[in-house]
């Protein structure tokens, strides 16, 4: 059983609401970045220690280029290696990556209704990362398995792959229904 805190003169005082916290990550963005991180290396190599033969202009443009793509691929991929997705009394906020960029918070308020993906797939979406299609919506998919759609108030919806999307779509109800004003009487 729960304690509840008590305040002055004995009040109980309401519980602190839960904040829900999902992730979710992908292997395949890792062996992404491993190939970026490969051009990377391999256009410092050329310009570090090349016995290139065919001219200069062919060596820095071979060397920009691995640089360039390395660089690309490797944060690129980075970027959307895995996903944090968390729920509280206000929003619900989502964070990419390791320095949590792109991030987007969407107010409750903004929130017409939340259901359970069983399985999307980044196939579905165009691939993986942040996606936007004109007749499905907002995505942010980091590897295929289940999911969250939120139905925004605007008519658009956002969804989002995460790992216990069925508790975060049961929480988000509940916030959803707690905000909402009963039937005057």
């Amino acid at each position: 059983m729960r304690e509840h805190p008590q305040g002055p003169e004995g009040a109980v005082e309401a519980p602190h609401a839960e904040v829900w916290h999902g992730r979710a990550s992908s292997r395949v963005q890792w062996l992404l970045a491993c190939t970026g991180a490969a051009c990377l290396a391999l256009g410092i190599e050329l310009a570090v220690d090349s016995a290139w033969t065919s001219g200069e202009a062919a060596l820095v443009m071979a060397v920009v280029g691995c640089i360039a793509a390395g660089l690309l691929v490797l944060f690129g991929t980075l970027a959307f290696v895995h996903v944090a997705v968390r729920v509280d009394d206000d929003c619900l906020e989502v964070r990419c990556g390791h320095m949590g960029l792109p991030r987007r918070r969407i107010p409750l308020s903004n929130i017409t209704g939340a259901d359970f993906a069983p399985w999307v797939t980044p196939r579905q979406w165009g691939g993986w990362g942040y996606r936007w299609l004109p007749d499905k919506g907002t995505a942010v998919v980091v590897r295929r398995g289940e999911g969250l759609i939120l139905r925004l108030g605007d008519g658009h919806t956002f969804t989002v792959t995460v790992d216990n999307a069925e508790a975060a779509v049961l929480v988000i109800r509940r916030r959803l229904k707690a905000a909402t004003p009963g039937p005057a009487h």
